[in-house]
């Protein structure tokens, strides 16, 4: 849900482009490839995120990290419990991600192998 303090402080994006992610694949060193419905991949790093400790410490175990990655809304989520339980993953917000992580070639294409 969309408060009226994320839409002042996204006016600029909601105004075109809701970022939505449809697909995440997990990177090297504790980053993901998010995959938005705009058709652009951003490289997100989580390692600032899992040093902070917390709900993210679940995330510096690789096998965690890699094997619970999925989307779930929208965003970027790790399914805690395995259960796809919207309510007990970990997610990123997909408007910090696409405004602050750099867009990359997709490295699942041809033309980056």
């Amino acid at each position: 849900m969309i408060t009226v303090s994320d839409r002042k402080r996204f006016s600029h994006v909601l105004s075109d482009y809701e970022p939505r992610i449809v697909q995440a694949v997990a990177g090297e060193n504790h980053t993901v490839y998010a995959y938005f419905s705009d058709g652009t991949v951003h490289l997100a790093d989580i390692e600032p995120l899992i040093q902070q400790e917390g709900v993210f410490s679940l995330l510096k175990e690789d096998d965690f990290f890699h094997n619970r990655l999925t989307v779930m809304n929208g965003a970027v989520a790790w399914d805690v419990t395995g259960t796809r339980d919207e309510t007990r993953c970990i997610d990123l917000d997909p408007y910090e991600m696409y405004e602050h992580s750099p867009v990359v070639s997709d490295p699942l294409s041809d033309e980056s192998a």
